[in-house]
């Protein structure tokens, strides 16, 4: 079952765990599917198992930027454990795959009747503040470069995978740089032998190497984790 592989469920004690699987219910997540948009009421909350959603900030409405990454060590749809309904980004599924979906009154009934399941979720939430505030600093201060490469990482470790695909437009949009961007910092990586990339297929060479390629937020926030 996807809860058993997503880490926030799977860390919670055997009473708690059985107490909210009744609430829970297997869905497969699709490429490009928005799961929330910027102000919409969140009205379920998601435990990706082997998916893997970005979080967006998005500019005048038209332009998106990734500040936060989700895969099996977490939840989307934080806010509802501060008690805020609506999401402040757009969540987008970027790798498809199985995740558990909970209803938002479900939930909130969940964290009311299990101070576990209140625990584990509000230290993810707090990973998540790290991880979006490390990548603010990381966009306005490393090079595609890096950024790249820490990117790839952070992918790696949530689908559990070396190989996985993604086309340059898509990768401009979550590192908010011009196509001709991505396409230097991976051939530049790919000269380095770490990485293979054609037609929208990337796969990871040397993960020893990709993390000396990574700027310093990648093992910040894997730290934090």
């Amino acid at each position: 079952m996807a809860a058993n592989r997503n880490l926030l469920l799977a860390a919670l004690p055997r009473k708690s765990y059985a107490e909210v699987l009744p609430e829970l219910k297997q869905v497969e997540l699709k490429f490009g599917e928005v799961l929330y948009e910027p102000g919409q009421l969140i009205d379920h909350v998601y435990f990706p198992a082997d998916s893997m959603v970005s979080l967006l900030t998005l500019v005048e409405d038209r332009l998106a930027l990734e500040v936060g990454l989700v895969g099996r060590e977490g939840m989307v749809g934080a806010p509802l454990a501060l008690g805020v309904d609506r999401s402040p980004v757009r969540a987008l599924v970027q790798g498809g795959g199985s995740a558990m979906r909970m209803s938002a009154g479900s939930f909130r009934s969940a964290l009311r009747r299990s101070p576990p399941l209140q625990r584990a979720t509000l230290r993810y939430v707090h990973a998540l503040m790290s991880q979006v505030t490390q990548t603010a600093a990381c966009n306005r201060f490393h090079v595609v470069e890096s950024r790249l490469a820490r990117w790839l990482l952070m992918t790696r470790d949530r689908v559990l995978s070396d190989e996985f695909r993604m086309t340059q437009d898509f990768l401009a949009h979550m590192l908010g740089v011009r196509r001709v961007g991505v396409t230097e910092a991976a051939g530049a990586l790919q000269r380095r032998k770490l990485i293979e990339y054609a037609r929208g297929a990337i796969r990871i060479l040397s993960g020893r190497g990709l993390e000396a390629a990574a700027c310093s937020c990648y093992r910040i926030v894997r730290n934090s984790t």
